[in-house]
């Protein structure tokens, strides 16, 4: 009588091939390639990576829309003399776009980086005044905002980093106190009265936009040269901010683009608040 077969030997025997060879190995699909779940088991998490990465770069890098022109504008445009209006027409201002601009306004103060220009003057040094003419022809002096915190914003029709912060600037000039805070800005780029109050037109900017006339002159189509103010205030790009206190020292500054919220923190502070 054959002895009972253990469990044991009952599975090597089912392993065993003829002649005592294991058995085939499980198939691998149709060619001798694996199967196709196993493919997608270890390429799976990689691609799933590599695309959210590519989608974040593609919505980073990518150009942000262009506002629309304001219905609303300003008092002082409303009363712009035809002929001004006629130039301002023929400039054809639409706001420039590039990738990676208009994406730090919406973020905390946190996210701002330090000024790159090394010429911008100091912290706690009596802000330079200055008479100018809007493109209406217009006098605003800086001593005209004495006992206010003041923002000074430097800029140019044809730069992408400014465009993005028009719309933010205009908010934010909004929601301050007016019997607090002021908003100015100066054209830092020589550009004729018709390119600059395209510009402001076209933003409803509610603050004024001054000329500082250069003797390399430009305009939205054709880059110039900075002003004597724009020179006394260092500045060497676009945007360049100023936060100019009550009593008419600088309290912060910086260049590129802001957050609202470090803007508005600045004003406060600045304010004694």
């Amino acid at each position: 009588m054959k002895p009972l077969a253990t469990p044991a030997s009952t599975r090597r025997r089912r392993e065993r091939g003829p002649r005592g060879r294991r058995g085939p190995p499980p198939p691998v699909g149709k060619a001798g390639r694996r199967p196709r779940w196993l493919f997608w088991l270890a390429a799976g998490p990689p691609l799933l990576l590599l695309a959210v990465v590519v989608v974040l770069l593609a919505a980073r890098n990518s150009a942000p829309a262009v506002p629309p022109p304001a219905t609303d504008i300003s008092a002082a445009d409303r009363q712009a003399s035809p002929e001004l209006v006629r130039e301002a027409d023929a400039v054809g201002f639409r706001p420039t776009t590039e990738p990676g601009v208009g994406t730090v306004e919406t973020q905390p103060a946190s996210a701002a980086q330090p000024p790159s220009s090394p010429s911008l003057l100091p912290v706690g040094s009596t802000a330079p005044d200055f008479a100018l003419k809007t493109p209406t022809g217009q006098v605003v002096r800086l001593a005209d905002y004495r006992g206010k915190s003041v923002l000074l914003e430097f800029f140019a029709t044809w730069c992408p980093h400014c465009a993005a912060e028009a719309p933010h600037l205009a908010e934010l000039a909004r929601t301050l106190n007016p019997s607090r805070d002021a908003f100015v800005s100066i054209n830092a780029d020589g550009e004729n009265a018709a390119s600059v109050f395209a510009y402001h037109r076209y933003f409803g900017l509610s603050f004024p936009a001054l000329l500082d006339p250069s003797a390399q002159a430009g305009s939205f189509s054709r880059p110039g040269g900075p002003g004597p103010v724009t020179k006394r205030y260092g500045v060497q790009s676009y945007p360049t901010f100023y936060v100019i206190g009550p009593g008419g020292r600088i309290t912060w500054r910086s260049d590129g683009e802001q957050p609202d919220a470090l803007l508005r923190l600045e004003l406060l502070r600045a304010a004694g608040g």
